[in-house]
């Protein structure tokens, strides 16, 4: 045992390489012969990590002397319908289009599982899949769809916390079984997605670009675009305009300073007013029985990545702050102003009001940066999986309200009695930390309604089972009736 327990797991191939080589201490007795159809990059980690998790692998290749020092020596690397003839279980890791090339093995392959781990060019919606096709070709093999979600690399480097899950499909659960088995054993999770039908939808997963992603990155754009416009309105052109002020070296720094925290804060509010839109419709129906509208459902579904994209104008609006005093523009007003006052003998003046707001103003948004960063963090699947459902709901809901409120209040001390001053209405428009404010200020209004006790009371009776209206009315029987009952509840 300690001789076998200090061999190495994959040596260097020497001579003789392209006979089969297999130790006894690689594979566990009865352990299957798993072969692989196909020499491409996905084949050779994925030979690799199954000689690693003890398996016999054969690799079937159409030129077995050129493709042999590829694959680790306990692999043996032969024709394909040698490889095909060998194994139990066999991997078709070949490109679609070239599925076609295999069918001189289907004799060979019949009564076996075939683990189709193709994926398409694009999304495809109307299909029949790569696996479907497949499953047609070879009608006696049993077809089942997995790793395809599964890189080249993460089978090289070992499954990590964000790639362990393989899911999979087929329609004989008997060849779906040896399968998982062999996902758990090389460290890997399955899922089991049901029958072949599903294996579209699998096919369909590596081609998506982010798709929860990008209603809030539009939003989060969407915002800013319209912010900078509105700031560049007000405090770059109207200058310009009305006293030929060139005041456009503000552009890259400090007006996209201005503009971060303004999409932070709504974005912040938007993750939280669907919330409230549910819960009226909930109070309005009387009943949690009738689904919300498809637009509010995806919106209740996306609400992390609102919060993150909010979390992320607000660390660049922290960063842009802390490099404001070092723009040379900042440094050549102060050094005038110095110089002004010296030589006019004007003597600086503490104003105490603006003192504390500034202190004020800063210290609610450090609190509110930290409480949005503690929300980001949680939002992580790592950290997320180590606390219980309880504990997930104080920190995103009421830690959640406790960093809108926070952002609100820094941005009304950023405004102080700025909304009273008649200079800040340049071309007669608001000052942007007005717009800003509508929505964060009627989502916390809203979240106060709900605690009114009778309000309160009502929405906990809804979402524990009561209903508003659960009698049955009995009709008389008409024409265009199928039955004599009319459920008045809706539900």
């Amino acid at each position: 045992m300690p001789d076998e327990m200090a061999r190495p797991l994959i040596r260097e191939r020497g001579e003789g390489a392209g006979s089969r080589n297999f130790e006894a201490s690689m594979s566990e007795l009865g352990a299957p012969v798993v072969g692989i159809l196909g020499t491409g990059d996905f084949s050779r980690s994925l030979a690799t990590r199954l000689v690693a998790s003890g398996y016999q692998v054969v690799v079937g290749s159409r030129t077995p002397k050129r493709s042999v020092a590829l694959f680790p020596e306990e692999a043996e690397v032969t024709t394909q319908l040698e490889a095909a003839s060998q194994a139990d279980l066999v991997f078709v890791a070949v490109f679609p289009e070239h599925h076609s090339t295999l069918v001189q093995l289907k004799p060979a392959l019949a009564g076996k599982t075939l683990v189709d781990v193709s994926n398409g060019l694009r999304v495809n919606r109307d299909g029949p899949s790569n696996a479907e096709r497949l499953a047609d070709m070879f009608p006696e093999s049993s077809v089942v769809k997995g790793f395809n979600t599964i890189s080249a690399w993460t089978l090289q480097m070992g499954p990590r916390d964000g790639s362990r899950q393989v899911f999979l499909c087929s329609n004989s659960s008997k060849a779906k079984s040896p399968v998982m088995q062999l996902c758990r054993r090389m460290g890997f999770i399955p899922v089991d997605m049901g029958l072949l039908s599903s294996s579209l939808e699998i096919e369909n997963l590596p081609l998506y670009l982010f798709p929860s992603w990008r209603i809030p990155v539009i939003c989060t754009l969407s915002l800013f675009l319209f912010f900078y416009l509105y700031n560049f309105l007000r405090d770059i052109l109207q200058p310009y305009v009305t006293a030929r002020k060139s005041v456009f070296y503000k552009m890259p720094i400090e007006t996209v300073n201005v503009t971060l925290p303004c999409v932070a804060l709504v974005m912040m509010a938007l993750v939280y007013l669907p919330g409230l839109l549910a819960a009226f419709l909930q109070l309005w129906w009387g009943t949690k029985y009738k689904r919300f509208p498809c637009w509010l459902d995806r919106w209740l579904t996306g609400r992390k990545q609102f919060g993150l994209c909010s979390f992320m104008c607000a660390v660049l609006h922290a960063i842009y702050s802390l490099c404001l005093p070092m723009r040379k523009s900042a440094r050549y007003k102060l050094l005038n102003l110095a110089f002004k006052q010296v030589k006019d003998q004007v003597e600086v003046s503490w104003v105490e009001e603006d003192v504390w707001r500034m202190e004020l103003y800063l210290s609610a948004g450090i609190m509110a940066l930290g409480l949005l960063s503690l929300l980001a963090v949680t939002s992580l699947p790592t950290v997320s999986n180590t606390v219980n459902w309880r504990e997930f709901s104080f920190i995103q809901s009421t830690l959640g309200y406790c960093t809108l409120s926070m952002a609100t209040l820094h941005t009304l001390l950023f405004g102080w009695n700025r909304a009273f001053d008649p200079g800040q209405y340049r071309f007669n428009l608001p000052p942007t930390f007005m717009l800003v404010l509508i929505l964060p200020i009627t989502v916390l209004l809203g979240r106060l309604a709900l605690f009114v006790p009778c309000v309160a009371g009502r929405l906990r009776q809804i979402r524990r089972g009561w209903e508003k209206s659960r009698h049955i009315r009995f009709i008389l029987p008409e024409d265009n009736c199928r039955n004599g009952v009319e459920d008045v509840s809706h539900v």
